[in-house]
């Protein structure tokens, strides 16, 4: 039983969602013995092939380096994993917009049926993964010959480095020509990314408009937090999407999430809950949020969150 994890990485340096994986890959492995590979495809991405060889529990890197990959569509990215997933038993892939992207369709050409979002692995044939917004815990079983999932990065520690694997180059699988890449327009700040910050603060429809973020910007600035949004303040125009925690947003665990001003909806509460300690700001001591919340203050935020800042 040999595992293949397709690395996530902007072809220079690996993103962290990938130790998550390999974390559950490992668990997988040793439920049923076997090896751990990860797949860097890109262009020019030595240098991730290299940090990718350092993960423990990791025993080869495939390389494959080709113009098709360097923006990583999902059509040259899973033509190749069709053309390797002949010899793994397991492919896997963080649940991130890329994994996502990416392992439905190899499951779709390979007539397997693919596993999302797992957080759990119960054997190697069987893993659980949240359902009715986190409410619920399904276990799934596969028969399929090629177990296709993505992994739910804050469910699982990260892998740690020290290994060193040695690196293989594979031949690209070419580019089918379905999609190409046209432009990206990436949002910068000087902020942590949201899924990877250690403390999170969050604004809600109680922020009352986008001119009022800033009250939770110099908190952030004060704590080194990345800022985030429930779905309303997001749908309401007060930030952009790419702020927004949630079942259809981003999912975040960190130390520390603070959220303001939101009524916590199990959508939101779906994103956030494996927070380590949550805090909660809203005027309404009945909001749902105060139920999941390690502390809570019932107070206006326009009045708490200066006082916050200043104490701070």
């Amino acid at each position: 039983m040999t595992i293949l994890i397709l690395a996530e990485h902007d072809n220079v340096s690996l993103k962290s969602a990938t130790l998550n994986a390999v974390t559950a890959a490992a668990k997988i492995a040793a439920a049923g013995g076997g090896d751990l590979h990860l797949l860097v495809a890109g262009k020019g991405a030595q240098g991730v092939a290299a940090a990718a060889a350092s993960v423990a529990g990791v025993a080869k890197v495939l390389l494959a380096d080709d113009a098709a990959y360097e923006h990583a569509l999902a059509e040259p990215v899973a033509a190749l994993l069709v053309r390797l997933a002949g010899g793994y038993s397991h492919i896997l892939a963080p649940a991130t917009s890329v994994g996502k992207n990416v392992l439905p369709r190899v499951a779709a050409l390979l007539d397997v049926a693919a596993i999302s979002d797992i957080t759990g692995v119960v054997s190697t044939d069987s893993f659980e993964r949240p359902i009715y917004a986190g409410n619920a815990i399904a276990t799934v079983q596969s028969k399929d010959s090629v177990k296709i999932i993505t992994v739910r990065g804050t469910a699982f520690e990260a892998a740690a480095t020290g290994g060193s694997a040695p690196v293989e180059t594979v031949a690209s699988a070419g580019d089918p020509g379905l999609s190409s890449f046209l432009s990206a327009e990436l949002s910068k700040s000087e902020r942590p990314e949201l899924t990877a910050a250690r403390i999170v603060i969050s604004g809600g429809r109680g922020m009352q408009s986008g001119e009022n973020f800033p009250l939770l910007e110099g908190i952030a600035d004060k704590l080194g937090a990345a800022v985030g949004a429930s779905r309303a303040a997001v749908d309401a125009g007060f930030v952009p999407n790419d702020y927004q925690v949630g079942q259809t947003g981003k999912i975040v665990a960190p130390d520390l999430y603070i959220a303001v001003g939101i009524s916590g909806a199990i959508q939101h509460l779906a994103g956030m809950k494996d927070s380590k300690i949550i805090v909660a700001i809203n005027k309404d001591e009945e909001a749902p949020i105060f139920q999941v919340a390690d502390y809570g203050l019932v107070a206006d935020l326009f009045k708490a969150l200066p006082e916050l800042q200043q104490a701070l």
